[in-house]
């Protein structure tokens, strides 16, 4: 009986650790840092942002925010608020969250950097913060 509720408690845990964020990159290189290529004047959607229970309902109290905390000038990035189907989790219904849109301005001349963006999302159990950096291609 004992081993039967290490088992169970073992996967709780294991369950409650892979199951609360997602801040997925659509496309991704073999050493994993997404890249994006942008014209002048472009707005791509870079990934979908949400904090999420195991019972897929949305632990957010707000909208998230996003800060660009390295990267070149003209760029930046917003979060638009959205209800998303957090698929990856095997979630039926839409819950709060946003979209995470990187847009190009002011491109003078091609240029090849990386950036580093951090979201801020406000939930019921406190404020938790994701990282994630972007190889970033800039054409005129």
């Amino acid at each position: 009986m004992s081993k039967l509720l290490n088992d169970r408690f073992a996967a709780l845990l294991v369950g409650a650790a892979c199951s609360n964020v997602s801040v997925a990159a659509p496309a991704q290189t073999i050493t994993g840092t997404p890249s994006i290529a942008l014209k002048n004047g472009e707005s791509v959607e870079l990934t979908d942002a949400y904090y999420i229970s195991t019972l897929c309902r949305s632990l957010l109290t707000g909208t998230p925010e996003v800060e660009v905390l390295d990267g070149p000038p003209g760029v930046s990035v917003t979060i638009k608020e959205a209800m998303i189907t957090p698929r990856t989790y095997g979630c039926a219904k839409p819950v709060a969250g946003g979209k995470v849109v990187i847009s190009a301005r002011d491109i003078d001349e091609p240029s090849y950097s990386t950036m580093t963006v951090r979201i801020k999302y406000k939930t019921r159990e406190g404020e938790r913060v994701r990282s994630q950096v972007y190889k970033i291609s800039l054409f005129p």
